[in-house]
Protein backbone atom coordinates (compact mmCIF):
# COMPACT_ATOMS: atom_id res chain seq x y z
CA UNK A 1 0.00 0.00 0.00
CA UNK A 2 3.25 2.24 0.66
CA UNK A 3 5.13 1.12 -1.92
CA UNK A 4 7.56 4.07 -3.24
CA UNK A 5 6.90 6.03 0.09
CA UNK A 6 8.93 7.07 3.04
CA UNK A 7 7.95 8.69 5.80
CA UNK A 8 8.24 12.01 6.58
CA UNK A 9 9.95 11.48 9.70
CA UNK A 10 13.35 10.13 7.80
CA UNK A 11 13.07 13.10 5.08
CA UNK A 12 13.11 15.39 8.15
CA UNK A 13 16.88 14.58 9.50
CA UNK A 14 18.18 13.98 6.02
CA UNK A 15 17.06 17.53 5.10
CA UNK A 16 18.86 19.14 7.95
CA UNK A 17 21.61 17.47 7.10
CA UNK A 18 21.52 18.85 3.09
CA UNK A 19 20.94 22.34 4.33
CA UNK A 20 23.77 21.67 7.02
CA UNK A 21 26.27 20.77 3.80
CA UNK A 22 25.91 23.55 1.77
CA UNK A 23 22.62 22.31 -0.05
CA UNK A 24 20.62 25.66 -0.46
CA UNK A 25 17.15 25.07 1.01
CA UNK A 26 15.90 26.86 -2.05
CA UNK A 27 16.67 23.88 -4.41
CA UNK A 28 15.94 21.62 -1.80
CA UNK A 29 12.23 23.02 -1.15
CA UNK A 30 11.60 23.40 -5.06
CA UNK A 31 11.61 19.22 -5.50
CA UNK A 32 8.22 18.29 -6.16
CA UNK A 33 6.94 16.27 -3.58
CA UNK A 34 9.44 17.42 -0.63
CA UNK A 35 7.21 18.98 1.37
CA UNK A 36 8.68 20.45 4.68
CA UNK A 37 5.20 21.11 5.95
CA UNK A 38 4.46 17.71 6.76
CA UNK A 39 8.15 16.76 8.29
CA UNK A 40 6.50 17.15 11.63
CA UNK A 41 3.86 14.47 11.35
CA UNK A 42 5.40 11.17 12.48
CA UNK A 43 2.03 9.82 11.06
CA UNK A 44 2.87 10.96 7.36
CA UNK A 45 4.41 9.34 4.28
CA UNK A 46 6.06 10.81 1.25
CA UNK A 47 7.06 9.76 -2.56
CA UNK A 48 10.94 7.69 -1.75
CA UNK A 49 11.78 9.82 -5.49
CA UNK A 50 11.78 13.44 -3.42
CA UNK A 51 14.25 11.96 -0.92
CA UNK A 52 16.42 10.21 -3.34
CA UNK A 53 16.74 13.43 -5.33
CA UNK A 54 17.80 15.24 -1.90
CA UNK A 55 20.72 12.72 -1.29
CA UNK A 56 21.52 13.18 -4.99
CA UNK A 57 21.96 16.94 -3.82
CA UNK A 58 24.01 16.20 -0.64
CA UNK A 59 26.33 13.76 -2.48
CA UNK A 60 27.49 16.17 -5.14
CA UNK A 61 27.80 19.21 -3.24
CA UNK A 62 28.85 17.49 0.03
CA UNK A 63 31.45 15.21 -1.49
CA UNK A 64 33.72 12.50 -0.10
CA UNK A 65 33.00 11.10 3.71
CA UNK A 66 29.61 13.43 3.28
CA UNK A 67 27.91 10.08 4.26
CA UNK A 68 29.58 9.08 7.08
CA UNK A 69 29.49 12.47 8.96
CA UNK A 70 26.27 12.41 8.20
CA UNK A 71 25.41 9.21 10.54
CA UNK A 72 28.15 10.69 12.86
CA UNK A 73 25.94 13.74 13.65
CA UNK A 74 22.47 10.99 13.64
CA UNK A 75 21.93 11.00 17.48
CA UNK A 76 19.68 7.71 18.94
CA UNK A 77 16.10 8.95 18.17
CA UNK A 78 16.20 11.12 15.02
CA UNK A 79 14.59 8.63 13.20
CA UNK A 80 11.95 7.89 15.73
CA UNK A 81 11.08 4.17 17.56
CA UNK A 82 13.12 2.58 14.88
CA UNK A 83 16.97 3.92 16.41
CA UNK A 84 15.17 2.23 19.57
CA UNK A 85 14.48 -1.53 18.08
CA UNK A 86 18.14 -2.03 18.02
CA UNK A 87 17.67 -2.47 21.74
CA UNK A 88 14.67 -5.12 21.47
CA UNK A 89 16.08 -8.20 21.60
CA UNK A 90 18.04 -10.65 24.10
CA UNK A 91 20.99 -11.20 21.17
CA UNK A 92 22.66 -8.88 18.84
CA UNK A 93 21.11 -10.72 15.75
CA UNK A 94 17.39 -11.21 17.13
CA UNK A 95 17.72 -7.19 17.53
CA UNK A 96 18.79 -6.49 13.93
CA UNK A 97 16.38 -8.79 13.01
CA UNK A 98 13.67 -6.79 14.30
CA UNK A 99 15.37 -3.70 13.50
CA UNK A 100 14.85 -4.92 10.00
CA UNK A 101 11.00 -6.32 9.93
CA UNK A 102 10.35 -2.71 11.15
CA UNK A 103 12.19 -1.36 8.01
CA UNK A 104 9.33 0.65 6.58
CA UNK A 105 9.70 2.80 9.58
CA UNK A 106 12.73 4.74 7.86
CA UNK A 107 12.41 3.15 4.17
CA UNK A 108 9.84 1.91 1.68
CA UNK A 109 8.47 -0.94 2.30
CA UNK A 110 10.02 -2.91 -1.08
CA UNK A 111 13.27 -2.13 0.40
CA UNK A 112 15.14 -5.28 0.39
CA UNK A 113 18.20 -6.16 2.32
CA UNK A 114 18.59 -9.46 5.10
CA UNK A 115 20.30 -10.36 8.73
CA UNK A 116 22.24 -13.06 7.59
CA UNK A 117 24.14 -15.32 10.02
CA UNK A 118 26.33 -17.97 8.73
CA UNK A 119 27.97 -19.47 11.14
CA UNK A 120 30.13 -17.29 13.22
CA UNK A 121 29.25 -14.81 10.29
CA UNK A 122 26.58 -11.91 11.11
CA UNK A 123 25.87 -10.10 7.96
CA UNK A 124 23.97 -6.94 7.75
CA UNK A 125 23.16 -6.48 4.08
CA UNK A 126 21.17 -3.31 2.72
CA UNK A 127 19.10 -2.68 -0.52
CA UNK A 128 20.85 -2.58 -3.93
CA UNK A 129 20.20 0.13 -5.79
CA UNK A 130 18.05 -1.10 -9.12
CA UNK A 131 21.13 0.15 -11.56
CA UNK A 132 24.85 1.32 -11.26
CA UNK A 133 23.78 5.05 -12.34
CA UNK A 134 21.33 5.25 -9.28
CA UNK A 135 24.16 4.53 -6.58
CA UNK A 136 24.54 7.06 -4.17
CA UNK A 137 27.46 6.71 -2.54
CA UNK A 138 26.46 9.29 0.12
CA UNK A 139 23.57 7.33 1.21
CA UNK A 140 24.95 3.58 0.64
CA UNK A 141 28.19 5.06 3.49
CA UNK A 142 25.75 6.73 6.08
CA UNK A 143 22.82 3.70 6.12
CA UNK A 144 26.35 1.26 6.42
CA UNK A 145 27.88 3.71 9.51
CA UNK A 146 24.26 4.17 10.82
CA UNK A 147 23.71 0.89 11.45
CA UNK A 148 27.46 0.20 12.77
CA UNK A 149 27.07 2.71 15.28
CA UNK A 150 23.61 2.06 16.41
CA UNK A 151 25.07 -1.97 16.86
CA UNK A 152 27.69 -0.69 18.68
CA UNK A 153 25.61 1.76 20.86
CA UNK A 154 23.02 -1.14 21.71
CA UNK A 155 25.85 -3.62 22.80
CA UNK A 156 28.23 -1.61 24.06
CA UNK A 157 30.84 -2.85 22.19
CA UNK A 158 33.18 -1.17 19.25
CA UNK A 159 32.39 -3.46 16.89
CA UNK A 160 34.78 -3.48 14.02
CA UNK A 161 33.68 -5.33 10.61
CA UNK A 162 35.64 -8.39 9.36
CA UNK A 163 34.26 -7.10 5.77
CA UNK A 164 32.75 -3.63 4.18
CA UNK A 165 31.39 -3.87 0.79
CA UNK A 166 30.05 -1.13 -1.17
CA UNK A 167 28.00 -1.74 -4.48
CA UNK A 168 29.37 2.44 -5.55
CA UNK A 169 33.00 2.36 -7.87
CA UNK A 170 36.03 3.40 -5.89
CA UNK A 171 36.30 6.81 -4.76
CA UNK A 172 39.71 9.24 -5.45
CA UNK A 173 40.79 8.03 -1.39
CA UNK A 174 38.35 6.13 0.63
CA UNK A 175 40.53 6.98 4.08
CA UNK A 176 37.39 8.12 5.80
CA UNK A 177 35.59 4.73 5.48
CA UNK A 178 38.48 3.31 7.51
CA UNK A 179 38.40 5.70 10.28
CA UNK A 180 34.54 5.16 10.05
CA UNK A 181 34.60 1.00 9.76
CA UNK A 182 37.78 0.78 11.82
CA UNK A 183 39.10 -1.92 8.88
CA UNK A 184 41.06 -1.48 5.64
CA UNK A 185 39.01 -4.53 4.50
CA UNK A 186 36.41 -2.25 2.27
CA UNK A 187 35.57 -3.55 -1.26
CA UNK A 188 34.20 -1.37 -4.12
CA UNK A 189 32.10 -2.93 -6.87
CA UNK A 190 29.86 -5.57 -5.04
CA UNK A 191 26.61 -6.74 -5.61
CA UNK A 192 25.50 -5.62 -2.80
CA UNK A 193 26.43 -2.93 0.28
CA UNK A 194 26.65 -4.88 3.56
CA UNK A 195 29.01 -5.34 6.24
CA UNK A 196 30.02 -8.48 8.06
CA UNK A 197 31.02 -9.32 11.99
CA UNK A 198 32.86 -12.24 13.36
CA UNK A 199 30.95 -13.96 16.18
CA UNK A 200 29.12 -10.90 16.70
CA UNK A 201 25.36 -12.80 16.78
CA UNK A 202 24.91 -13.46 20.33
CA UNK A 203 26.52 -10.51 21.97
CA UNK A 204 24.02 -9.98 24.44
CA UNK A 205 22.05 -6.34 24.82
CA UNK A 206 21.36 -4.70 27.99
CA UNK A 207 17.46 -4.18 27.22
CA UNK A 208 14.35 -3.96 29.74
CA UNK A 209 12.28 -6.28 28.78
CA UNK A 210 9.28 -3.97 29.15
CA UNK A 211 11.04 -1.06 27.48
CA UNK A 212 11.44 -3.82 24.91
CA UNK A 213 7.53 -4.58 24.49
CA UNK A 214 6.94 -0.72 24.39
CA UNK A 215 9.19 0.01 21.73
CA UNK A 216 7.74 -2.82 19.27
CA UNK A 217 4.24 -2.26 20.12
CA UNK A 218 4.65 1.62 19.09
CA UNK A 219 6.16 0.53 15.88
CA UNK A 220 3.56 -1.92 15.15
CA UNK A 221 0.87 0.60 16.18
CA UNK A 222 3.11 3.32 13.48
CA UNK A 223 3.20 0.82 10.97
CA UNK A 224 -0.76 0.20 10.64
CA UNK A 225 -1.38 3.63 11.03
CA UNK A 226 0.53 5.67 8.19
CA UNK A 227 -1.21 8.02 5.59
CA UNK A 228 0.22 8.87 2.29
CA UNK A 229 0.80 13.07 2.05
CA UNK A 230 -0.18 15.09 -1.06
CA UNK A 231 -3.00 14.59 -3.93
CA UNK A 232 -2.54 12.11 -7.67
CA UNK A 233 -1.09 15.03 -9.06
CA UNK A 234 1.44 16.00 -6.65
CA UNK A 235 2.86 12.48 -6.74
CA UNK A 236 2.39 12.52 -10.63
CA UNK A 237 4.52 15.28 -10.80
CA UNK A 238 6.94 14.22 -8.31
CA UNK A 239 7.59 11.01 -10.34
CA UNK A 240 8.04 13.08 -13.62
CA UNK A 241 10.74 14.73 -11.81
CA UNK A 242 12.33 11.92 -10.64
CA UNK A 243 12.23 10.36 -14.32
CA UNK A 244 14.18 13.60 -15.88
CA UNK A 245 17.24 12.72 -13.26
CA UNK A 246 16.91 9.35 -15.19
CA UNK A 247 17.41 11.31 -18.54
CA UNK A 248 13.61 10.31 -19.81
CA UNK A 249 9.88 11.89 -19.50
CA UNK A 250 8.11 8.78 -20.70
CA UNK A 251 5.11 8.46 -19.91
CA UNK A 252 5.27 4.14 -19.88
CA UNK A 253 8.12 4.43 -17.66
CA UNK A 254 5.95 7.07 -15.23
CA UNK A 255 3.14 4.93 -14.93
CA UNK A 256 5.44 1.75 -14.33
CA UNK A 257 6.74 3.78 -11.06
CA UNK A 258 2.81 4.75 -10.04
CA UNK A 259 1.97 0.72 -10.96
CA UNK A 260 -0.86 1.79 -13.09
CA UNK A 261 -0.81 1.89 -16.96
CA UNK A 262 -0.02 4.94 -19.56
CA UNK A 263 -4.04 4.85 -20.60
CA UNK A 264 -4.75 5.94 -16.59
CA UNK A 265 -2.59 8.68 -16.49
CA UNK A 266 -3.65 9.71 -19.61
CA UNK A 267 -7.81 9.46 -18.66
CA UNK A 268 -7.08 10.88 -15.00
CA UNK A 269 -5.07 13.78 -16.47
CA UNK A 270 -8.16 14.62 -19.45
CA UNK A 271 -10.48 14.22 -16.74
CA UNK A 272 -8.87 17.31 -14.64
CA UNK A 273 -8.52 19.22 -18.08
CA UNK A 274 -5.00 19.07 -19.04
CA UNK A 275 -2.41 16.52 -20.42
CA UNK A 276 0.65 14.51 -20.28
CA UNK A 277 2.63 17.23 -22.30
CA UNK A 278 1.51 19.86 -20.19
CA UNK A 279 2.37 17.79 -16.77
CA UNK A 280 5.53 17.53 -18.42
CA UNK A 281 6.35 21.02 -19.25
CA UNK A 282 5.03 22.20 -15.77
CA UNK A 283 7.51 19.79 -13.76
CA UNK A 284 10.06 21.31 -16.77
CA UNK A 285 9.49 24.95 -15.53
CA UNK A 286 9.19 24.63 -11.89
CA UNK A 287 12.54 22.56 -12.00
CA UNK A 288 14.07 25.19 -14.35
CA UNK A 289 13.36 28.00 -12.54
CA UNK A 290 14.13 26.31 -9.06
CA UNK A 291 18.33 25.41 -10.92
CA UNK A 292 18.70 28.51 -12.28
CA UNK A 293 17.58 30.98 -9.26
CA UNK A 294 19.80 28.21 -6.40
CA UNK A 295 22.40 26.86 -8.34
CA UNK A 296 25.05 28.06 -11.03
CA UNK A 297 25.05 24.87 -13.12
CA UNK A 298 26.28 25.91 -16.43
CA UNK A 299 22.83 26.27 -18.80
CA UNK A 300 23.83 23.00 -20.44
CA UNK A 301 23.31 20.97 -17.59
CA UNK A 302 20.08 22.65 -16.29
CA UNK A 303 19.37 21.57 -19.84
CA UNK A 304 20.39 18.14 -19.69
CA UNK A 305 18.60 17.98 -15.89
CA UNK A 306 15.39 18.58 -17.39
CA UNK A 307 15.69 16.19 -20.32
CA UNK A 308 16.54 18.53 -23.01
CA UNK A 309 18.35 17.43 -26.00
CA UNK A 310 20.48 20.67 -25.97
CA UNK A 311 20.47 24.37 -24.49
CA UNK A 312 18.60 25.60 -28.06
CA UNK A 313 15.43 23.66 -26.78
CA UNK A 314 15.92 25.02 -23.38
CA UNK A 315 16.30 28.63 -24.47
CA UNK A 316 13.11 28.19 -26.78
CA UNK A 317 10.90 26.65 -23.97
CA UNK A 318 12.39 29.53 -21.91
CA UNK A 319 10.92 31.86 -23.43
CA UNK A 320 7.97 30.38 -24.47
CA UNK A 321 7.09 30.05 -20.81
CA UNK A 322 8.69 33.22 -19.56
CA UNK A 323 9.24 35.75 -21.96
CA UNK A 324 13.23 35.60 -21.52
CA UNK A 325 16.20 33.59 -22.54
CA UNK A 326 17.22 31.16 -19.12
CA UNK A 327 20.67 33.16 -18.89
CA UNK A 328 18.82 36.73 -18.35
CA UNK A 329 16.64 34.73 -16.22
CA UNK A 330 19.56 33.91 -13.83
CA UNK A 331 20.75 37.33 -14.44
CA UNK A 332 18.05 38.89 -12.92
CA UNK A 333 17.41 36.55 -10.47
CA UNK A 334 13.58 37.22 -10.02
CA UNK A 335 11.72 37.75 -7.23
CA UNK A 336 8.97 34.98 -7.69
CA UNK A 337 8.46 32.01 -10.57
CA UNK A 338 6.98 33.74 -13.90
CA UNK A 339 7.53 37.22 -12.41
CA UNK A 340 8.78 38.51 -15.66
CA UNK A 341 6.71 36.38 -17.63
CA UNK A 342 4.24 39.25 -20.48
CA UNK A 343 1.09 39.09 -20.66
CA UNK A 344 1.29 37.02 -23.84
CA UNK A 345 3.99 34.26 -22.83
CA UNK A 346 1.57 33.97 -19.63
CA UNK A 347 -1.46 33.34 -21.89
CA UNK A 348 1.17 30.85 -23.77
CA UNK A 349 1.99 28.77 -20.83
CA UNK A 350 0.65 25.69 -20.55
CA UNK A 351 -2.32 25.49 -18.15
CA UNK A 352 -0.74 23.53 -15.37
CA UNK A 353 2.13 25.72 -16.05
CA UNK A 354 0.15 28.66 -15.08
CA UNK A 355 -1.50 27.36 -12.49
CA UNK A 356 2.03 26.55 -10.73
CA UNK A 357 2.15 30.03 -10.19
CA UNK A 358 0.63 31.82 -7.08
CA UNK A 359 -2.20 33.40 -8.15
CA UNK A 360 -1.05 36.73 -6.57
CA UNK A 361 1.77 36.59 -8.85
CA UNK A 362 -1.02 35.92 -11.82
CA UNK A 363 -2.77 38.54 -11.29
CA UNK A 364 -0.17 41.28 -11.07
CA UNK A 365 0.94 39.55 -14.47
CA UNK A 366 -2.09 40.27 -16.38
CA UNK A 367 -3.01 43.13 -15.22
Amino acid sequence: MFEGTVPARTAAPIYSHAVRVGVPAGLLRGIPGLDVGVFGEELVRIPAGPVGQAWQLIDEIGGDGVGSAMSAASERGCFGVWDYLFATGATLAESLRTVHEFRPLVASPTAGGAIIVDGGLLTIREATAPSPAAVIPAREEFTLALMLRRAREATGVPLVPVRVRLTQDAPRTHEHLVEVFGTRRIEFGAPHPEMSFLDAADLPIDSDPHQARVHRHYAELLMSSFRVAGDWNSTLRSVIHESMLHGTTDLRWVADRLAVGPRTIQRRLQEQGTTWRDEVEAVRYDHAVNLLRNTDLPISSVAARLGYSDVRTLRRAFLRWNGLPPSDFRRDNCGGDAAHATPEAWRQMPPTVARSVPRSVSETTLD
